[in-house]
């Protein structure tokens, strides 16, 4: 990718290509979209009715943007706790995408209140009795925390010593409370669906559904995590040793092996095999789902493809879709009628833009922070910012003497 230029601005940096051109242009639409149905409400904006009130922005921004963001309390677990060492080389950039990533999803349950002005109002009117509440409170808790957590990165940078002290203390405890959130409100989600029994098309419909969306965010995580390595390797050419990804992925593989077993109960005992196979959409899409998302990456793990980069990554991009596939056949696909709904361009412009903010903001951070291993480059950088600083200083006392 060919480099524009690199801007500097009291000391950050920047790199501006093409393709972060187009993302900027994305975000900008982004932002006039989103300013225009705050102004307009739903109407104008998205194609959400009263029959079908969960649309593109509760689907994939939240349900599926919240697995997607499990590669930061999966990896923390992994490291924190089990002490699995070896992983800690991946954990900061987990971090990184999991907090931009819970970001994203508080801004999309933002857009998607109907009056949003009043988003202010479940921190002090609490309904004890809502799954919805507790998602809510939980997802505020943990994207919280993990602010908290990237602060010690952040205080790095800033050369806060005495603060940066204090965040390293404290860390241990914020990793702690950290990974009892994401337990929380990831397996709430799937509780959500509990009460639509009625609704839902049988494939999809199960008591463990809490436990479904619990396992699946913690082995998307992993998979996060492997594509996530492998774009800063061809970014910035940080590249992390295939035995790691490879021992990381295979814990993911273990938990969807347990996914893959309990899904397969479900069949058994409710007796759902007749729905597998009547060819209908919500039957394909199920199958497409398990085959693509859960069956062939499990396969992939153990045949020689997961000694090559090329093998793992098709894993993990195959659990990631099949992730995704599976949160948007839970609220679409089984729930509402062919033809029913279809996302408006308007939160279709939104959605990719949060993306394309998520990418430039991950784009920001990692050039300017100790993220993927690149202290010594950010070492350098703060070294430039002191001899500045203190140039600067000295031209100014020379001036008052």
């Amino acid at each position: 990718m060919k480099v524009y230029k690199c801007f500097r601005i009291l000391g950050w940096d920047f790199t501006v290509t093409p393709t972060r051109f187009v993302l900027t242009g994305l975000v900008l639409l982004m932002a006039a979209t989103v300013l225009f149905r705050l102004l307009t409400g739903f109407q104008y904006v998205t194609n959400l009715t009263d029959e079908t009130p969960w649309g593109m922005w509760i689907a994939f921004d939240v349900m599926c943007g919240v697995a997607l963001a499990g590669g930061g309390y999966s990896t923390a677990l992994l490291v924190h706790m089990f002490r699995y060492e070896q992983y800690e080389i991946v954990a900061r950039g987990a971090l990184l995408t999991s907090l931009l990533g819970y970001v994203l999803v508080m801004a999309g349950l933002f857009l998607d209140i109907g009056q949003w002005f009043n988003f202010w109002r479940p921190f002090v009117s609490w309904g004890h009795t809502s799954v919805l509440f507790e998602v809510f409170w939980c997802i505020s808790l943990y994207t919280t925390i993990q602010s908290l957590e990237f602060f010690e990165i952040i205080t790095e940078r800033i050369l806060v010593k005495k603060l940066h002290r204090y965040v390293v203390k404290i860390l241990p405890v914020l990793v702690v409370i950290g990974l009892i959130f994401p337990v929380l409100h990831q397996s709430s989600l799937g509780g959500l669906f509990l009460i639509m029994k009625e609704r839902m098309f049988p494939l999809w419909w199960s008591e463990f559904l809490p436990i479904y969306f619990l396992l699946s965010s913690f082995f998307v995580g992993s998979a996060m995590v492997t594509i996530e390595t492998t774009l800063a390797k061809t970014a910035y050419g940080h590249e992390i040793p295939h035995e790691i990804m490879l021992k990381l992925t295979r814990v993911g593989t273990r938990i969807m092996g347990v996914y893959l077993l309990m899904k397969l109960y479900d069949l058994f005992s409710m007796d759902l095999w007749g729905y597998v196979f009547q060819g209908s959409l919500q039957s394909n899409m199920y199958c497409v789902e398990m085959l693509f998302g859960i069956i062939i990456p499990i396969l992939i793990m153990f045949s020689p493809l997961r000694k090559t980069r090329g093998g793992l990554l098709t894993y993990a991009w195959l659990t990631v879709l099949g992730v995704i596939v599976n949160r948007l056949n839970c609220v679409f696909t089984s729930m509402y009628e062919s033809g029913a709904y279809f996302p408006g361009i308007g939160e279709i412009i939104v959605s990719v833009g949060l993306v394309a903010l998520g990418i430039l903001i991950y784009c920001f951070l990692v050039e300017n922070f100790n993220i993927i291993g690149n202290e010594r480059a950010v070492q350098v950088k703060i070294d430039k910012d002191k001899d500045i600083k203190n140039l600067i200083w000295a031209l100014l006392r020379t001036k008052r003497h």
